[in-house]
């Protein structure tokens, strides 16, 4: 086992290790930012990289935080597992497994859902973005 890998199961749960590093999926309905609306950004759990906006978030009734589009650009990635054709995402800094993006979201808001494993999200409060050293994206809750 590397340093990096080491530390990671130190700092991570099981299953946060197991989802961000080994591409798990948590069971549906099981994250607790599953049926959470709360202003403020979804970062990566391992590398703290800004993921997405609460006002992209959505209940697609799927069992997993569901967005409609990121704040960041995500890697992507052919996902042949399960006998199924799916795209994986990815952060872009640390390359945590974070979930999938399907071509079933709101049409009105572009057509994607981003349904993400809540093991691989950290939640930010609005209120606590600049002390977290995120206030830059305090400028996506003004515009809306």
């Amino acid at each position: 086992m590397t340093d990096k890998q080491d530390d990671l199961k130190k700092r991570l749960t099981p299953e946060q290790y197991r989802v961000t590093q080994e591409a798990a999926t948590e069971r549906p309905f099981s994250s607790e930012y599953d049926d959470f609306y709360e202003p403020g950004i979804y970062v990566d759990i391992v590398s703290g990289e800004p993921l997405f906006s609460s006002q992209d978030k959505y209940d697609a009734g799927c069992g997993w935080p569901s967005f409609t589009k990121s704040i960041v650009k995500l890697n992507e990635k052919r996902d042949t597992s399960f006998f199924m054709e799916r795209t994986e995402v990815r952060s872009g800094q640390a390359n945590s497994h974070l979930g999938h993006v399907f071509t079933d979201g709101p049409t009105d808001k572009g057509g994607l859902r981003y349904c993400i494993n809540g093991a691989a999200l950290r939640f930010v409060p609005l209120q606590q973005l600049e002390q977290a050293g995120y206030g830059q994206y305090r400028q996506l809750f003004e515009e809306a």
